[in-house]
């Protein structure tokens, strides 16, 4: 059943499979077991999008339609991606989830292709960057991916499943060598950032070791890092419970503390959810206005509220940014915007499937506005902060520089830009900036 599911999830055509997850589990009344493997699934195909197109079309002698090949990309997520899925068992069930959908001819067809990958597959690295399936312990006798030194953008197209547009994009800012490495970081969510709250870094590490929970120094003073498989151990920890913990990106901690928030002050946070930011800005006794235009998404902040014992600090509002609230001024405000997420593709792996020139359109105008509407919210000798987890600079410093130069009384006093290449460098990429509005 999860696999039938997730088939219907990717043929739903949604723009966002990862978040059907939990209506299709609901619908197929499936237990946590099997919510849990259809959320892998339907994840890893969306991660691995561009190198499981890559083996359909190297296995097959002619284009499979739309629904075929999405059986066949999940059948290959589970042979090479998910070492606990047994071989047969991915065939089987795949063959079978085909079969219900698609009927007996065309499952025969799944079946003869996935029996074939299954035998051409070949264990280890064969030092070919053609043959080889980065993150799998898996190679192939043919090539699979396009010549690297022939059309570098399409190899990372195929090998690292970051669309060849976007990393254009990436090597003519960052060079050849950087871009792909930086491509092969968001390939795995494999690192998380979690800060530290009121108590010292050093014996919260200790504390979480004792838990069996292995952390290592992050680059913030009030962070730790953790493998992202050892992220439900951490929500079951003591520390969690009481609120010593919570799970925030050093870039996105480092933007909400550029606010300089503090004890007694009015904030004001536009596209406050989920909420990450606010908790920041509550924790240091400042009283925060959080808006979102998403009402569901503003309640799910409510239980860390709770758990970080915040709740009275914080009043949320379902609005579209700051129109709604008439003339008042705040001591600060964060513009946390809408983005192409391409700092954070680890996380939110189906933003690079997104990216195009409309999409980039679309948030630049969305982007402007909600950086006018935070202005006028600002009080004389107040600060602005605008932030966003985009690589991308027309989203970023182009747009602090636009409003700059239409808008008089303002000064940039500190940016702040994290690409995440390197193991020192934060786990999570974006921007933010601050601007004070003059006094008078």
């Amino acid at each position: 059943m999860p696999r039938l599911a997730a088939w219907q999830i990717l043929r739903s055509g949604s723009t966002m499979p990862l978040r059907e997850v939990d209506r299709f589990a609901e619908w197929h009344s499936l237990d946590p077991r099997d919510r849990g493997l259809l959320r892998r699934l339907v994840g890893t195909e969306v991660r691995r999008r561009g190198t499981l197109r890559a083996i359909v079309n190297a296995f097959t002698n002619t284009k499979p339609t739309a629904d075929v090949a999405a059986h066949l990309r999940l059948g290959f997520v589970q042979l090479f991606f998910m070492d606990r899925v047994p071989p047969h068992a991915a065939v089987s069930e795949t063959v079978g989830a085909a079969r219900n959908t698609l009927g007996a001819g065309r499952a025969r067809f799944v079946n003869g292709v996935l029996r074939t990958v299954l035998r051409e597959r070949k264990e280890g690295s064969s030092g070919d960057p053609q043959r080889d399936l980065v993150g799998s312990p898996w190679h192939f006798e043919q090539p699979l991916f396009r010549n690297p030194e022939e059309h570098v953008t399409l190899w990372i197209e195929d090998a690292l499943s970051i669309p060849a547009a976007l990393a254009k994009r990436w090597i003519k800012r960052f060079g050849r060598e950087p871009a792909i490495a930086l491509c092969a970081r968001l390939q795995d969510e494999a690192t998380l950032s979690v800060r530290v709250v009121n108590t010292g870094r050093e014996a919260l590490q200790a504390e979480l070791a004792a838990a069996d929970i292995e952390t290592k120094l992050g680059p913030h003073p009030r962070t730790l890092r953790i493998d992202s498989k050892a992220l439900e151990k951490l929500i079951a920890s003591d520390a969690f419970a009481r609120g010593a913990v919570a799970v925030q990106g050093e870039t996105a901690l480092a933007a909400a503390e550029l606010v300089e928030a503090s004890a007694g002050e009015r904030i004001l946070e536009l596209c406050a959810a989920p909420g990450g930011k606010t908790c920041v800005l509550a924790g240091t006794g400042a009283q925060v206005l959080a808006l979102d235009l998403s009402q569901p998404r503003l309640a799910r902040a409510s239980s860390e509220l709770e758990r970080l014992d915040l709740h009275a600090h914080v009043k949320r509002v379902a609005s579209d940014g700051g129109s709604a609230l008439a003339d008042a001024l705040f001591d600060g405000v964060l513009v946390d915007a809408p983005c192409s997420n391409t700092g954070v593709l680890d996380k939110r792996p189906g933003a690079r499937w997104r990216f195009g020139p409309a999409t980039q359109r679309d948030l630049k105008q969305v982007q402007a506005r909600l950086v006018q509407e935070g202005a006028a919210h600002v009080r004389p000798g107040g600060r602005l902060v605008y932030s966003t987890c985009s690589l991308e600079p027309e989203e970023n410093g182009r747009t602090v520089r636009d409003f700059l130069a239409a808008n008089e009384g303002w000064e940039l006093e500190v940016e702040i830009e994290a690409v995440p290449i390197r193991d020192e460098d934060p786990v999570d990429g974006g921007y933010a900036a601050r601007l004070r509005r003059a006094r008078t």
